[in-house]
C-alpha cells in the first residue's frame, strides 16, 4: 500500500520514522511519500520536502507565508497524482489540517497521528478533525475520553516515548562510562533542560545557571540542542561552572539525580527515566496574558496532566529562582519526597502503555486499510 506522511517538526520526524519502520514490518511492500526530516529519510526514500522548509516560529511565519503555501500546494498536487491509500498527518495542526481537508475531499483515507492539543486551546479545530479525519491515533491517555465526547473515531495504543526510552536503556553504556567519556566528575548531577528554541533558552537558562551557582556540591549540565549555535549557549554559561553536552539528553536523564526541566515533552521523558524534577516555564508578559486567557487546562506539564493532579512542582513566569530554590533542595535532599514522586511516575508509566507502541499503531492502521473499515 501507499502511505503519504506529513511531519512538520523534529518530534514528528522521530515518531513518524518509527511508525514507518513498523509499517514496513506489517506491510513489506509499503511505498512512502512524505514531508519529514532526516530520521524518516533513513527509513525509506520518498521525501518530497524537508520539514525545515515549513517550520517557522511565530512572527517568522508571516515572512515565509509564500513559501509555506507553495509547499502546501505541492503536497496537495502530489496527493492527487500519487493517489496514496492513506494520508497520515503527524501533529503540526496549522499546516496539516488544511492537507487533511484536501485529502478528505479527494476521498482519501486520513489517519491523523498525534492529535493537536485542542483540549488545551483552539477547541474549534475539533470540528475540522472530526470532519476530515477517518481515524485519530492519540498518544496521551486522557485524550480518548476527551475525543469520545465528540463521537470521534479515536484509538490509543500507548505513547511512543515508551519505545524510545526502553530502546535507549537497553543500549546505554552506563552512567560511569558516560560520565568518563564527557569529562564529568563524580559529583551528583543535575540535568538542565532549557528547551530547544532560542527564546526558551534565553528565558530559562539564566535562572538555571543562578541556581547552579547556589549549589556547588552538585554539577549542573545542560542538554544542548544541536540546532542551536553553541555561541548562544555561551552567552548564558560564560563564567559559570555549568557544563553542556549536545545530543545527549537521554544519557543525561539516565545519569542525573534531579532535573530542572522546561515545560514540554521533556517533562514526560524525565518521568520515564524516573528522574525527580521541577518544571519551569517563562515567556513574554503579553504572550503569557494571552495564553492564560485561552488555555483551558489546570497544568502545563504533561506529567501532571496525565497524572490528573500535581505530582511535580510547576514554577511559571515570575520569580523563577526564588520559587524553584526550595523545590530543588527538596527533590535533592528529601528521600521521602523523591520516593513519593517516583511512585507517581510508576502510575504514570502504567497509563502510557507497554513497549511496542509504534508496532501496535502500524498493525491497526494496516488492518483498517485492508478491510476498508474506515
Amino acid at each position: 500500500m501507499k502511505y503519504f506522511l506529513i511531519a512538520g517538526e523534529a518530534s514528528g520526524d522521530l515518531h513518524a520514522s518509527n511508525l514507518m519502520k513498523a509499517l514496513l514490518q506489517q506491510d513489506p511492500h509499503a511505498e512512502f511519500m512524505y514531508m519529514g526530516g532526516d530520521l524518516m529519510q533513513k527509513v525509506a526514500g520518498g521525501q518530497v520536502i524537508h520539514y525545515r522548509e515549513t517550520s517557522y516560529m511565530m512572527l517568522d511565519v508571516l515572512f515565509h507565508l509564500g513559501k509555506i503555501f507553495r509547499n502546501m500546494r505541492r503536497i496537495k498536487q502530489l496527493i492527487r497524482s500519487w493517489n496514496p491509500d492513506v494520508v497520515i498527518p503527524v501533529d503540526y495542526p496549522g499546516f496539516n489540517l488544511r492537507l487533511a481537508s484536501h485529502a478528505s475531499s479527494l476521498g482519501r483515507t486520513v489517519f491523523y497521528f498525534i492529535s493537536p492539543k485542542v483540549w488545551a486551546w483552539k477547541q474549534r479545530r475539533i470540528r475540522k478533525l472530526k470532519k476530515y479525519t477517518s481515524r485519530l491515533f492519540v498518544i496521551l491517555p486522557f485524550e480518548v475520553d476527551y475525543f469520545n465526547r465528540f463521537n470521534m473515531q479515536v484509538e490509543f495504543f500507548g505513547n511512543p516515548l515508551v519505545d524510545e526510552t526502553a530502546r535507549f536503556m537497553r543500549n546505554f553504556e552506563g552512567k560511569e562510562q558516560w560520565l568518563k567519556e564527557h569529562a564529568l566528575n563524580r559529583k551528583p548531577l543535575v540535568g538542565l533542560l532549557a528547551g530547544s528554541r532560542k527564546k526558551e533558552i534565553e528565558a530559562m537558562l539564566p535562572a538555571m545557571v543562578q541556581l547552579a551557582a547556589e549549589n556547588p556540591a552538585y554539577q549542573f549540565v545542560v542538554a544542548g540542542a544541536s540546532s542551536i549555535d553553541p555561541r548562544w549557549y555561551a552567552r548564558f554559561l560564560s563564567g559559570s561552572t555549568v557544563k553542556i553536552v549536545y545530543n545527549e539528553t537521554y544519557p543525561l536523564l539516565a545519569s542525573a539525580k534531579a532535573g530542572l526541566v522546561t515545560s514540554g515533552t521533556a517533562t514526560l521523558e524525565a518521568a520515564l527515566f524516573d528522574l525527580p524534577q521541577v518544571v519551569l516555564y517563562r515567556t513574554g508578559s503579553l504572550a503569557y496574558a494571552i495564553a492564560k486567557s485561552v488555555i483551558k487546562i489546570n497544568f502545563i506539564s504533561l506529567v501532571n496532566l496525565i497524572y490528573g493532579k500535581q505530582l511535580v512542582k510547576e514554577v511559571i513566569q515570575k520569580d523563577l529562582v526564588e520559587r524553584t530554590r526550595p523545590e530543588l533542595r527538596r527533590i535533592l535532599d528529601d528521600p521521602g519526597y523523591r520516593k513519593e514522586m517516583q511512585e507517581g511516575y510508576s502510575v504514570l508509566r502504567s497509563r502510557l502503555g507497554e513497549e511496542g507502541v509504534s508496532g501496535k499503531i502500524a498493525r491497526r492502521m494496516v488492518e483498517l486499510l485492508k478491510v476498508k473499515q474506515v
